[in-house]
């Protein structure tokens, strides 16, 4: 059983920074791409950002490129989410996902492409 566990949310001012983890425990984590998405009150929940095995291979959604970096440390079964420039529209409930990959480059970017979920952490970002 696959378990991931997000940290690192919170409240910060507009133009500031957050960094997210998401630790994962259970499977071989270089196993696993993994994928962060968010939910604002309201809407249905989103693709952030994805990252392949390696980490070699990234991908962002329009509305965060250019001011989020994800990254991961296989050695650490984690996953970062380095957000910057933060802006209201930003907060969200954010969720970590894991899937095991098809390819080595594979990013998932639906929430269909992934099977394992955190429990999400806040990211309140205040005008």
């Amino acid at each position: 059983q696959v378990q991931l566990v997000e940290s690192g949310g919170g409240l910060v001012q507009a133009g500031g920074s957050l960094r997210l983890s998401c630790v994962v425990s259970g499977r071989t984590f270089s196993s696993i791409a993994m994928g962060w998405f968010r939910q604002a009150p309201g809407k249905e929940r989103d693709f952030v950002t994805g990252i392949s095995l390696s980490g070699g291979t990234t991908y962002y959604a329009d509305s965060i490129k250019g001011r989020a970096t994800i990254s991961r440390d296989n050695a650490k079964n984690t996953v970062y989410l380095q957000m910057n420039s933060l802006k209201p529209e930003d907060t969200a409930v954010y969720y970590c996902a894991g899937t095991y990959a098809l390819g080595n480059s594979y990013i998932g970017r639906l929430e269909s492409h992934y099977n394992y979920w955190g429990q999400g952490t806040q990211v309140t970002v205040s005008s």
